[in-house]
């Protein structure tokens, strides 16, 4: 795996952990939830040791309903979205089906999570 580094013309506020540099995202394959891909957020939050396990024995402290939201996606082909707790907080999970471009057949499900407390920003800029 090769991990993401910021380039060093970045701008200062570009490497402020804020939006999706706190939002984890990932990839999951088949029933299993079997995760094949973590944005570097979610690395940060679940470990590079999830790769390659299903979600619901790696994502140490969701709750059930957030891999129901999992299985509800991947079964009904749909995007769905609610609030579930991690740890005693509450996160937005968004969940997205994962289509086979030939076929159409979904193969798994693309989520991400966003904490209650982080608030989308807005560039006036």
């Amino acid at each position: 795996m090769i991990r993401w580094e910021p380039p060093d013309g970045e701008p200062s506020w570009a490497r402020l952990r804020v939006g999706s540099a706190t939002r984890p995202a990932a990839m999951c394959s088949g029933p299993g939830h079997i995760v094949v891909y973590g944005n570097p957020a979610f690395l940060a939050e679940f470990g590079e040791v999830a790769i390659g396990l299903p979600a619901r024995e790696s994502m140490l402290g969701l709750q059930a309903d957030a891999f129901g939201l999992l299985d509800a996606v991947l079964r009904e082909g749909r995007p769905l979205a609610r609030w579930v707790t991690r740890d005693d907080e509450e996160w937005r999970l968004t969940a997205v089906p994962r289509r086979d471009p030939g076929t159409d057949e979904i193969h798994g499900v693309a989520f991400h999570l966003r904490a209650r407390s982080d608030v989308p920003t807005v560039d006036d800029g």
